[in-house]
């Protein structure tokens, strides 16, 4: 049942795909596990945009980051042992990485050195660790996802504080993904991705989380709620990975557009870039491809573009809230 007017359809077009040179069907442990072990030649995800308008994605199943410039044109970055997921970069430059094998990566983009940043938390692995966003105040949120879902509840959500302070906020959900912070660091919104959901965590300052509630449901599919964004007009833009769609829901979660896939169901992840950051860059990992579309607001200002600050130090490990 739904209360909503259809939303407005916005169609997409192809931006650009992964080159034929990049393209080398095979198997791998990756794919075993998360596509039904067969054949693949790349999975993308991460999609985040440079100061120079350049957009870099990871490719899970391979260990890669590539870099797409203005024009389409690919260059692959890095090629490391390691999964890596949501990619974000840091105001002072650093490139972020959230590996599922490996934890918190750092990537360096003139050399393609990837090095650890985060690899277990006190002393023990995480679950496979899935995306990451930076507030205004240097924090940096991420999920811990792992095979967690509706049979397991365990995800979590971990926050490091620019002072080094690492602390989980909630270690209870069923597959937690998709991750972003209001303006004013005053909540959380994560994508529930197995229980179809989308959660809002409020930020207290006293540290305590509390009052964990749900902001949106999703009809079902497939999969469920992926990569997450939000605009200038505080809207969230929700990748339903198995739909083919982009959702746009308004400030009190009413459904306003749809933005349809113009290539294959597996609609990952997202970022705005483009003239006057309006327009909607969207990871299609079943075909390889990265679909644009036009949006009726800008994206949100990333933290992590604007003048550093501050920098985020080595974790000091803390296993309660913090």
């Amino acid at each position: 049942m739904s209360f909503f007017a259809p939303p407005r359809r916005i169609e997409t077009t192809v931006f650009t795909r992964l080159p034929d040179r990049f393209r080398k069907p095979r198997r791998s442990a990756w794919a075993d596990a998360n596509r039904g072990g067969h054949e693949i030649d790349s999975f993308l995800e991460g999609p985040s945009f440079d100061r120079d308008g350049s957009l870099y994605v990871t490719d899970i199943p391979y260990g890669r980051v590539f870099r797409v410039d203005p024009a389409g044109n690919w260059e692959q970055v890095a090629e490391y042992e390691g999964w890596p997921n949501g990619l974000k970069i840091h105001r002072d430059g650093r490139i972020f990485i959230t590996d599922y094998k490996r934890g918190l990566m750092l990537l360096e983009p003139a050399s393609g050195a990837v090095t650890p940043f985060l690899e277990t938390v006190g002393s023990e692995s995480f679950k496979g660790v899935n995306d990451l966003v930076f507030a205004r105040s240097g924090t940096l949120y991420f999920t811990d996802q792992g095979q967690t879902g509706m049979q397991d509840p365990t995800g979590r959500v971990y926050r490091l504080t620019p002072d080094g302070r690492l602390g989980c906020l909630l270690d209870t959900i069923p597959s937690p993904n998709g991750i972003v912070v209001d303006v004013d660091e005053s909540f959380l919104l994560v994508a529930v991705t197995r229980a179809n959901q989308i959660w809002r965590v409020p930020l207290h300052a006293s540290g305590m989380v509390s009052k964990v509630g749900i902001f949106a449901h999703l009809h079902g599919g497939p999969s469920g709620p992926d990569g997450l964004a939000l605009d200038a007009n505080g809207c969230l833009l929700v990748a339903h990975a198995g739909f083919g769609s982009v959702w746009r829901l308004s400030p009190r979660a009413e459904p306003l557009d749809r933005v349809v896939s113009c290539a294959g169901y597996s609609t990952t992840n997202l970022a705005f870039g483009g003239p006057g950051g309006a327009r909607l860059f969207i990871t299609e990992s079943e075909t390889g491809s990265i679909l644009q579309a036009d949006m009726p607001a800008p994206g949100l200002a990333m933290f992590s573009h604007q003048p550093a600050d501050a920098v985020v130090p080595k974790p000091k490990q803390m296993l309660g809230g913090v």
